[in-house]
């Protein structure tokens, strides 16, 4: 017997840069989104009536009127839901249609059926002429509901004493005192894709939903709730979203119910696309916080104590407050060590947009105020905030325990920093930056690095799982479904490459189908960063069953052990024979065995005591670091990115192309609410200014900075994760903080160094220049 070449491992599968699935469709406008899907013959069209005050009670809807506008079908109020007029993620604090209290501008009070879109939207802007509400004082800001005890939910403490007397003492006990405060805005999604749901009614009381959202099994869950139906009666389906960053997660539920509802109670397919305006006006968006912190340290800026209050804007209801508070509070520590500390989290209620998930889920909002308090400390030092930040790093033998008790096992961060210290040749242009900021008294330079670590996983621990489903058809070709939604992450991308690397075979021979709920139930959200991680294991866990059953045959069929068949090079060894993938595929199938199979992952050794706020509530930690330089203009408070240098690990990547796509994404929207994306609220009415493009400011390709170098750092996951994987998702949004810091220290250089800026999130031209009075007037 001749013994046969050994076949390559795929590596041009996992582990290579490969373009994205859906990529030619993108680019020829073919690929299908929710508004692009065919219509049905008797589609209507709701759009909703929106409450004209902040804060008021409802006294009465005069709809009658609205009724009997022509192409007017009809409008729907609290009243017409046949089951619980709620829509809230987590608490049932969140209804549907407003009834009985009027909670913010914007909050959505009924809605129009109408035969078009544009019929049902003028209809529905006649809301100040239905709607009778007796006005009430709003609470508009978070410090303001914080001072009068207003919360959507309790307080959270998480407190560590490494010494007598905890982080008071130590704060009393240090060489040095610091106390101070820090606003950072919210941020809005602004997916390019709006806020829709189609709904379209089946046989026996069947509702089927097409939905943009990253939450399909939630959508289900809540339509079922809101008909009064179970859930096998609600299939939500969703092939693609054009972006969703978090809004998408729990906010998609309001219009998937009044979609449905109206769908239902019509017995005719019900559309609601609603206008951007609108999207803004209904919909929350990245909690924005308030802080006041004070902290102890020695000589080198080392941390001994630290108390730190976090009070974010939760809006009107809970939504997924909670969750990102407890996030905040786990981040807050983000690549450091803090001995002793005090950390209090305070969700308040206002009369705002409820806010909900975005890009970091409150890990992003931790994070930087303990950047802030470093910054101030090298400042007042004397020293490089990169040697006061390096003095802070969690160690690798010691120093290595979160303030909630799990251990930073795999931590790269020395590593990392060392090595974009050297390739952005930081030292240098430090030294050229004081230089240029001495001899130029208008426009003046600055220049940051920041460090990132992020836990990866739910902060719930049976969110932590997903299933898959993989089949083998006879000509060779494999369809894969499984419960992670894809936004133009890459998601379905990576899951392809997963199983054609389990079964030897090109991607080109894998195709990926809608997220259905009658496919793969009780799905967790695609969030958290955990997509590739839960999703990819899964679709493993199903191919690799396949794998084992086509051995087996071939081993039964040819001669050989199983365990020895080799599949790879969409070849199958066994037993010195070779033949294709497909004809080994054809001949199983002849012989009854099973080429279909269900896959199923939960992420092993976490736990988590939500009371104690204390256990093991990330799987890994992603790590990263950006050094940025930026041009201030003292003029005008312009600023402009000049460069950026990033170092990123994803562990292994699955796809570097993706994954780099990910990183300078993510950089990019965050640089936007760092530097520009300013959310503002009319401080009598309540109505949220800032509500379309015009107002409401995102980076453009403009904003990007000329020198904008992104790496992926050379690591290996050390957890199992799938091929040894990391998140990509989430992690990178913190890499802009070295912009906000970069325009922090520009403005410095304004009075030598010599007083600390008060500059605010989002740093814009505004800010800039309200902070550079600031230093001006202080420095004399």
């Amino acid at each position: 017997m001749n013994k046969l070449v050994e076949l390559p491992v795929s590596a041009d599968v996992v582990g290579v840069a490969r373009p994205h699935e859906s990529a030619h469709l993108h680019v020829a406008g073919e690929a299908t989104y929710v508004d692009d899907i065919p219509e049905i013959a008797g589609t209507l069209h709701a759009a909703l009536g929106l409450s004209p005050v902040a804060h008021g009670r409802l006294t009465g809807l005069s709809l009658e009127g609205i009724r009997a506008l022509p192409g007017v079908v009809a409008v729907l109020a609290a009243s017409d839901i046949p089951g619980p007029n709620d829509c809230g993620s987590i608490l049932h604090d969140e209804p549907i249609l407003a009834d009985g209290e009027l909670r913010y501008l914007g909050q959505p009070v009924f809605a129009v059926i109408a035969e078009t879109r544009e019929i049902a939207r003028r209809a529905a802007s006649r809301a100040t002429e239905v709607v009778a509400f007796e006005r009430l004082p709003p609470v508009l800001t978070a410090p303001d509901a914080h001072a009068k005890g207003q919360y959507v939910l309790p307080p959270m403490h998480l407190t560590r004493s490494t010494h007598d007397g905890g982080a008071r003492a130590a704060i009393a006990r240090a060489p040095h005192r610091l106390a101070g405060t820090l606003t950072v805005g919210g941020q809005e999604q602004f997916y390019l894709e709006g806020q829709i749901s189609y709904a379209v009614p089946q046989e026996d009381r069947g509702m089927k939903l097409h939905c943009s959202t990253q939450h399909p099994s939630e959508m289900q869950h809540l339509v079922a709730t809101a008909l009064g139906l179970h859930a096998h009666h609600v299939q939500v389906e969703c092939r693609r979203m054009g972006g969703g960053f978090g809004g998408k997660e729990s906010q998609s539920a309001l219009f998937a119910c009044v979609a449905a509802v109206a769908a239902q109670k019509l017995q005719r397919p019900v559309k609601l696309r609603v206008d951007r305006d609108d999207d803004f006006l209904v919909t929350g968006r990245r909690h924005g916080f308030h802080y006041e912190y004070e902290v102890g340290y020695d000589d080198e800026g080392r941390l001994l104590g630290y108390e730190l209050t976090m009070v974010s804007n939760a809006g009107h209801s809970a939504d997924l407050s909670g969750p990102v508070m407890t996030r905040a509070l786990c981040h807050a520590d983000n690549a450091y060590w803090l001995p002793d500390v005090a950390l209090h989290g305070y969700s308040a209620r206002t009369n705002t947009q409820s806010n909900t998930a975005f890009r970091g889920f409150g890990g992003p909002q931790g994070a930087i105020v303990t950047e802030a308090v470093l910054d101030r400390i090298a400042r007042a030092l004397g020293r490089d905030p990169l040697d006061v930040r390096r003095a802070n790093f969690y160690g690798t033998t010691s120093n290595k325990t979160t303030p909630y008790g799990q251990p930073v096992e795999d931590n790269v961060i020395h590593e990392l920093v060392a090595e974009l210290e050297r390739s952005s040749d930081y030292r240098a242009r430090r030294q050229a930056i004081a230089e240029f900021n001495a001899t130029s008294p208008v426009l003046k330079r600055g220049l940051a690095l920041t460090p990132v670590k992020f836990g990866i996983s739910f902060n719930l621990k049976h969110l932590n799982q997903a299933g898959a489903l993989v089949h083998v058809y006879t000509d060779g070709s494999i369809l894969v479904n499984h419960g992670g939604t894809e936004m133009g992450q890459g998601l379905h991308t990576k899951v392809a490459q997963v199983v054609a690397h389990e079964l030897g075979v090109p991607v080109s021979r894998v195709r990926v189908t809608a997220t259905d709920t009658h496919k793969v139930v009780n799905t967790s959200a695609t969030a958290a960063s955990s997509g590739s991680d839960l999703n990819g294991k899964a679709a493993q866990d199903a191919a690799r069953q396949i794998r084992e059953r086509l051995a087996a045959f071939a081993a039964r069929r040819f001669g050989g052990e199983a365990r020895d068949v080799r599949f790879a090079g969409d070849k199958v060894q066994v037993h010195g024979r070779e033949l294709a993938f497909a004809e080994l595929v054809l001949q199983a199938y002849q012989d009854r065995v099973q080429l279909w199979s269900d896959g199923f992952y939960a992420t092993p050794g976490l736990h988590w005591d939500a009371a104690a706020m204390q256990g093991r509530p990330f799987y890994y930690f992603a790590y990263g670091a950006a050094v940025s330089e930026v041009l201030v203009d003292t003029l005008t408070g312009e600023n402009r990115l000049l460069r950026a240098d990033v170092l990123h690990d994803v562990g292994r990547s699955l796809n570097p192309a993706v994954d780099i796509g990910q990183v300078e994404g993510a950089f990019i929207q965050g640089m936007g609410w760092m530097t520009m994306e300013e959310l503002v609220w009319h401080p009598q009415t309540g109505l949220l200014t800032t509500h379309a493009p015009s107002t409401y400011k995102i980076p453009t390709a403009n904003d990007c900075p000329p020198v904008f170098d992104v790496r992926l750092f050379a690591n290996s996951n050390v957890e199992d994760s799938i091929h040894r994987s990391k998140a990509v998702g989430e992690p990178p949004l913190l890499l802009p903080f070295s912009v906000f810091f970069a325009i922090r220290d520009a403005v410095s250089a304004v009075g030598g160094h010599r007083v600390d800026p008060p500059l605010r999130v989002p740093a814009t031209a505004e800010a800039v220049l309200e902070a550079i009075d600031a230093v001006r007037a202080a420095a004399g």
